[in-house]
C-alpha cells in the first residue's frame, strides 16, 4: 500500500488530467513545447513500437540529454537486440538528440507526469527498463513503470540539500519511491549521503557528465572560423550567465594579449543583452546568431546557437568557464573543454561540480580565479607564456580519459537489469 502523500499526489494528478491539455497549449503559445508533438507529452505514441526487448532513457533537458549519450551508445554496441528509446521533457533537449541519437534510437517526449499519459505510454511502449538520469523523481512514472513489470534504474543520481529536505518531510513516501528502484548509481558524495539517509540502497558512484566522447563538430564551418580569425588567438568564455560577461569582459581587456574574445552564452536568447554588454565595454561586436562574419577589426564574436560548443572549443586557446564569476548557478561541467585538450580557468563558485574541479585542480588540469583580477593575470600567462597552456590541457585531457573507467562498471551494474 503506497503512503497517503503518494496516493495524495496520484489522486490529485489524475483530476488534473482533464486541464492538462490547455496547460500544455499555453505553454507551447511561449514557446516552451513544440505544438505538433503535445499528443506525445500526454502518452500518445508519435511512431509505432518495433517488436523485440525495449530499453527506455530519460533526461529531462540538454544537460541530462547529452549525459545519456556516451550510455545509449555504449548499450546500442553490446546489446543490438535492444530497441532503444530516448525521452526528454524540452525542446532544446529534442533539437539536440535529433542531431546526435544513433541511428536507429527513437526519439519522443516524455508523457506529463499524470496516471492517464503514463499509462497510456506505457502500454504502447513496453519497456523492460526505464532509466532516468539526475533528479528526474516522478512519483506516477516510476511507480506506475514498477507495477508495469519493468526494472527502475537512476543514474548519474543528483539531489540538493533543499531537495533532501523537501523529501525528508515525506520520510515515507520517499522510502516508497526510492525503494522502487532497482539500481541507484550517485554521482558524488553529497547525494549519496543525502540519499542513504532518505532509504535508498546505494550502489557505486558514476557522473555521466564525466563520460563521453568529445563533441562533434562540423569541419568546414571550423574551417571557414579559422579563416576568417586568422593568427589571433582565441578565449572563449562558455556558458556565461547574466553578471559574467562584464566580469570577462574587463578581464580580457586588462590582459591585453589582442585574442580575440568568443562569448557563448548559457541561453541563446540572450544573445543580442551579450553583444550591447560587449559593446559598452568597448569591444567591437558581431553575432553567430545575427549571421555577422567575423572581420580584421572584431574584437568579440557572441556564439548565441545551439549546438556548435564543438567548434568553439576547438577554436580556443583558453576556456573560461561561465556559471563560475557570479553567486548562485554552481558552475558547468568542465570535462567538454578537458576532452579536447584545453587548458580551463573557472570562477570560485562551483558547486555543482566541487568534486571535479578538486580532482583537477589537484592534477594541474584546471586554474581557478578568485575574481576578474586574478582571471586577466591567468589569461595573459596562459597566452604569453608558450609552455604553461599545452601542460594544462594535456592534464586536462588525461584527467578526462581516466573518468571513461565508470561507464564500463555502471553498464556492468545494469546488465541484470536488461530485459532478455
Amino acid at each position: 500500500m503506497r503512503p497517503l502523500s503518494l496516493a495524495l499526489y496520484g489522486a490529485l494528478t489524475q483530476a488534473l488530467s482533464p486541464i492538462v491539455g490547455l496547460m500544455l497549449k499555453q505553454r507551447a503559445a511561449k514557446g516552451k513545447e513544440d505544438p505538433t508533438r503535445l499528443p506525445e507529452r500526454l502518452g500518445h505514441a508519435g511512431l509505432p513500437r518495433p517488436d523485440g526487448p525495449l530499453v527506455w532513457l530519460h533526461g529531462v533537458s540538454v544537460g541530462e540529454s547529452v549525459s545519456l549519450l556516451p550510455l545509449v551508445v555504449a548499450l546500442r554496441r553490446r546489446r543490438t537486440d535492444l530497441v532503444l528509446l530516448v525521452t526528454c521533457g524540452t525542446i532544446s533537449a529534442a533539437r539536440l538528440l535529433a542531431e546526435r541519437l544513433p541511428p536507429g534510437v527513437i526519439h519522443q517526449f516524455a508523457p506529463i507526469d499524470t496516471p492517464v499519459a503514463v499509462r497510456r505510454f506505457l502500454r504502447h511502449w513496453r519497456p523492460g527498463l526505464v532509466v532516468t538520469v539526475e533528479s528526474e523523481l516522478w512519483p506516477n512514472l516510476i511507480l506506475m513503470a514498477k507495477d508495469a513489470g519493468a526494472k527502475v534504474a537512476l543514474v548519474s543520481a543528483r539531489m540538493t540539500q533543499v531537495s533532501a529536505e523537501g523529501w525528508g518531510r515525506l520520510p515515507a513516501a520517499a522510502r516508497a519511491l526510492l525503494g522502487a528502484f532497482d539500481l541507484i548509481l550517485p554521482q558524488e558524495p553529497e547525494t549519496a549521503a543525502r540519499l542513504a539517509r532518505l532509504g535508498a540502497r546505494l550502489g557505486p558512484q558514476l557522473n555521466l557528465k564525466q563520460v563521453g566522447e568529445p563533441l562533434p563538430f562540423d569541419a568546414a564551418k571550423l574551417s571557414e572560423l579559422r579563416g576568417l580569425i586568422g593568427d589571433r588567438k582565441v578565449i572563449l568564455a562558455a556558458s556565461t550567465h547574466p553578471g559574467e560577461e562584464e566580469i570577462i569582459g574587463r578581464a580580457v581587456a586588462e590582459a591585453a594579449t589582442g585574442a580575440l574574445l568568443i562569448v557563448a552564452p548559457r541561453h541563446v536568447e540572450r544573445g543580442p543583452a551579450v553583444a550591447e554588454l560587449l559593446r559598452a565595454a568597448g569591444f567591437t561586436v558581431c553575432r553567430r546568431g545575427a549571421g555577422e562574419a567575423i572581420a580584421p577589426q572584431t574584437t568579440a564574436y557572441v556564439a548565441d546557437t545551439m549546438f556548435e560548443m564543438g567548434l568553439f572549443f576547438r577554436l580556443a586557446e583558453v576556456v573560461v568557464m561561465g556559471g563560475s564569476f557570479v553567486p548562485g548557478v554552481g558552475g558547468h561541467n568542465p570535462l567538454e573543454p578537458a576532452r579536447l585538450a584545453r587548458p580551463i580557468i573557472t570562477g570560485p563558485h562551483t558547486f555543482n561540480a566541487a568534486a571535479v574541479y578538486a580532482e583537477m585542480f589537484d592534477q594541474m588540469a584546471a586554474i581557478e580565479a578568485a575574481d576578474g583580477g586574478a582571471l586577466a593575470r591567468h589569461l595573459r600567462g596562459l597566452l604569453t607564456e608558450p609552455l604553461i597552456a599545452p601542460r594544462i590541457g594535456e592534464a586536462a585531457l588525461a584527467y578526462a580519459q581516466r573518468q571513461q573507467g565508470a561507464l564500463d562498471e555502471a553498464l556492468a551494474l545494469l546488465e541484470p537489469l536488461l530485459p532478455a
